[in-house]
Parts: structure tokens; sequence; C-alpha cells
């Protein structure tokens, strides 16, 4: 069977995939249908943070599937309310609305501050204002991608909705200065991971946090794929003391085996919200709620953070030991890591296809970043095996 093929026959054509099948994977690995096991250094985009079909989360699944579900939130169910409080309590913030994907959580962060910008800050109806960065990637619909400054995510697809704006990432002076009396939120990533693997500035989003302090602005962390222990702490706004109003998280929160997402805020926010006002179907259902109070006491109790901040120094290390005149750079906090070439020597897109023949999983991102991104139990035997590979195909070029 050609599943390639069967794919672009059914399928919009919509993804550029790597020429590999894959049928089942364990931790850090990952097997395609000719059997041949790969290292697995995408984690889908952070998405399968505790290792591929990690146990704990398995039985939690399984259990919680025999169990009950999904119900709706028109009734209460006995999962959602102890998710809720470990969520809570873990990032700060005073309530959670749960829903599914990292789009549907920034989407519900939007109309929160539109609304809390009307309701709480005396905005005029219709004239609120949202600020992002450009470079960023907060998700796909057609509200996120008004706020995106990548062509190809904006051609066709308007006219987008009014009073969405963007300043240049990493400079807190730019944000202060596009800010007026209408504005109401400052959406920003911690780390820019579609961007390219974009470090801030050290001290930015503390000084963006004094800003919107300052002119009563609300900052929304995006860290959806930041989160949950990827940059070696819990969040990566905890690198420079920020607790922001309100936060966004999204794929490890399911575990690697479900899409659970989540919008964080404190109660002057979370008030603006009434019955009726927003929901999901299946934003906060059992079998979610379950897998995902599993992951978060995963992340804790087997170490997982730590092991990110240890793995990820030892990792960027090793990465900058390539001496390589077609690497440009190489950044990265923890276990989220970008090596960007140069594109007029080999475009990042060949060396995925290099390193998925020998044994890598990988994918570039913005045509010039090669992005490193395995789960968090990876050990220093798996970072060799892939930085030996990377060298190997290095030298080719």
């Amino acid at each position: 069977m050609d599943i390639p093929a069967l794919e672009q026959r059914y399928c919009a054509h919509n993804y550029h995939s790597l020429p590999v099948v894959l049928t089942r994977a364990l931790d850090v690995y990952a097997w395609d249908t000719q059997g041949r096991r790969y290292l697995d250094m995408m984690s889908a985009y952070s998405a399968v943070s505790h290792g591929h079909a990690h146990p704990r989360l398995l039985n939690a699944l399984t259990t919680q599937a025999q169990r009950l579900a999904i119900c709706s939130r028109a009734y209460y169910s006995d999962q959602l309310g102890p998710f809720a409080e470990h969520l809570c309590k873990v990032s700060g913030f005073d309530r959670v609305l749960p829903m599914n994907t990292g789009a549907e959580a920034v989407e519900t962060a939007l109309k929160a501050a539109r609304k809390w910008g009307e309701r709480v800050k005396g905005i005029r109806p219709d004239q609120t204002e949202i600020i992002a960065c450009t470079g960023n990637f907060h998700g796909r619909t057609i509200a996120i991608v008004g706020l995106s400054s990548e062509p190809q995510y904006r051609a066709g697809f308007g006219p987008y909705p009014p009073g969405l704006k963007t300043v240049a990432y990493g400079d807190a002076h730019a944000l202060e200065a596009a800010i007026t009396p209408q504005t109401a939120a400052f959406l920003v990533e911690a780390i820019q991971g579609e961007g390219g693997i974009i470090i801030p500035p050290d001290g930015y989003l503390a000084a963006c946090a004094r800003i919107c302090a300052a002119h009563r602005v609300l900052l929304i962390v995006d860290e959806i794929q930041t989160g949950l222990g990827r940059t070696g702490r819990w969040f990566a706004s905890q690198h420079e003391g920020v607790q922001p109003d309100a936060m966004l998280l999204g794929k490890a929160l399911g575990g690697g085996l479900l899409p659970v997402s989540a919008f964080l805020a404190r109660n002057e926010v979370m008030d603006v919200f009434s019955p009726g006002d927003h929901g999901s179907t299946f934003g906060g259902n059992p079998l979610a709620c379950a897998v995902g109070l599993e992951a978060l006491k995963v992340l804790d109790e087997q170490q997982l953070i730590a092991n990110a901040a240890q793995q990820g120094a030892y990792f960027i290390a090793q990465l900058q030991t390539l001496r390589h005149s077609a690497i440009r750079d190489v950044r990265g906090r923890g276990l989220l890591l970008g090596v960007e070439v140069d594109g007029a020597r080999v475009s990042a897109r060949a060396l995925c296809e290099a390193l998925l023949a020998e044994g890598v999983l990988s994918k570039d991102t913005h045509e010039s970043v090669i992005r490193f991104a395995p789960p968090l139990t990876v050990k220093p035997e798996h970072i060799d095996t892939v930085v030996a590979a990377f060298a190997k195909v290095l030298n080719r070029y």
C-alpha cells in the first residue's frame, strides 16, 4: 500500500511531509513501516514531551476511557475539578478555561481580552486593539492569521478582523510606542518557535510586563510550545521572573495522546465570562482531564523539567562544537533548539531529509532553521548519536 500516494490523493495538500511513514513509537524512538528505527527530535512540536507511549499516561487514558470519556460541560464530571486545581497551583493563576487545541486557547484569549477591554478597562464597544509581534505563530484561525506577519499564512484568507496590530519582537520600546487607550492586550511568545527558535534579548519579557502594567494592558504569554518544562522551567516566562496576566498552554498538556489546551488567567480577566459566552463540546472532557492531570504529575515526579535543563545545556554545547561554515547560529533554551544554516550553501529541508536517512527525525522551519526538540526523557547517548549524524550530514556540503 502506497500511503503517501493515498494522502496525496485524498487529503488536502496543506502539508509537505518528509518521506517517511511512521507506524509506532516508544519514548524517544519511532519506527517506520519498514521496521527502521528513528530518534525523534521533533516530539510533535513539543506535544510528546513525556516521550511516546508513556506507561503512566497510557494507563490514565485507558482507565478513564473505560469509565467516562465525554459528557460535555452540560454536566459536572469528577475529573475537571482536580485537573483545574492542579494546573492553577502549578501555574500560579486563579482559574483555567479548558479547550482542545492551541489555536482554540488563543481564540479564547482574544475573546477574553476584548471583553475585558470593554467591560473592565472601559474601551468603547468594537474599538478594542490587541498587539502581537512580527514573526509570531499563534495558530491558523482567521483571527489569529490576522495577527500574522507571514505572507503565506495570510494570502487569500482576508478580510481580517479589525483591531489587530503587530510590533517588532524583542523590542519593548516598539511595544510601548504602539499602545493606545484602546489597547487591551499584548500577546507574545516567550520564545518564537515556528518563527525560527528566536530568543528575545534578556529582560525583554520583564520589560513588557512593566510596560503593560503601567498602561493597564493585559500581558498574555503564549507558552503552547515553550511551557510545561520544554525550556528547563515549568514555563519559559519564569526565566525572567514574569507572572503574566494570562497564559496559553497546549501540546504537552495532552501527554502526546490527545489534544488538551488551556487559557489561564487571574480572576479579573476570567470573570468577564458568563454561562453561554464561550464553550467547547470537548473542552475539559473527562478523558482529557485525566490525561492532563497525569501529564502534570509525571513532569514533576519524574524530574523531566530538570532533565530538560541539563540535557538542553549538553545538547547546545555539543551542537556548538560543529564548526561547519554552513552553520550561521546555534540557539535555544532547554530542549528547544535551532540550528540556522546558510541557505545559499544548503537548504534546511535538504539537511532534514539527509538526517532522516541517518535515522533522525527533525524538521525545518522558515526554510533556514533545523529544529531539535526531543522528548524531555532524552539522554546524553541519544544526543551524541544525533550530533554525530548531523556532523556526518554537514560534511557532505
